[in-house]
């Protein structure tokens, strides 16, 4: 964060926005879920769901977020051993959580654990690997 301007702070504000932007916008992709687990969907089963389309909008959704978030630990940090970092661990945790994501919505016991699900879902369709990337250079960067 030493490298840190005003031509950065910039661009870091802009690729928070377009990382609302997304959010703010959630209904252009498709997922079924999104409303299911806005009401009380403790009592209700998985709605009926293209699995291939969800997973598709899903992938979208989550290459555009770590992109952005990426972008933003660029301009934070600027050392390209953290960019190599961050783009083989979002790569490695879209592979398990949509591994998991497909066994939970389609094995008939896992169905009923919502939670996971919920969880699940949240990881891939959020930023949130951002929120622990962040204090994680700095602190590598602060103390090697």
């Amino acid at each position: 964060m030493k490298h840190l301007n005003g031509i950065s702070f910039f661009i870091i504000i802009i690729l928070v926005i377009l990382l609302v932007i997304i959010r703010y916008f959630e209904n252009v992709f498709y997922d079924p879920l999104t409303n299911f687990f806005k009401h009380d969907y403790l009592n209700g089963n998985l709605p009926a769901m293209n699995t291939g389309m969800l997973l598709f909008n899903l992938f979208i959704r989550y290459v555009l977020n770590s992109l952005f978030s990426i972008g933003i630990i660029w301009f934070l940090f600027k050392d390209k051993a953290f960019i190599r970092f961050s783009v083989y661990f979002y790569g490695f945790a879209f592979i398990v959580l949509s591994g998991l994501f497909v066994l939970y919505i389609s094995h008939p016991v896992l169905k009923k654990q919502l939670f996971s699900i919920f969880y699940i879902r949240r990881f891939i369709i959020q930023p949130l690997f951002l929120l622990l990337l962040i204090p994680a250079f700095y602190y590598q960067q602060k103390y090697p």
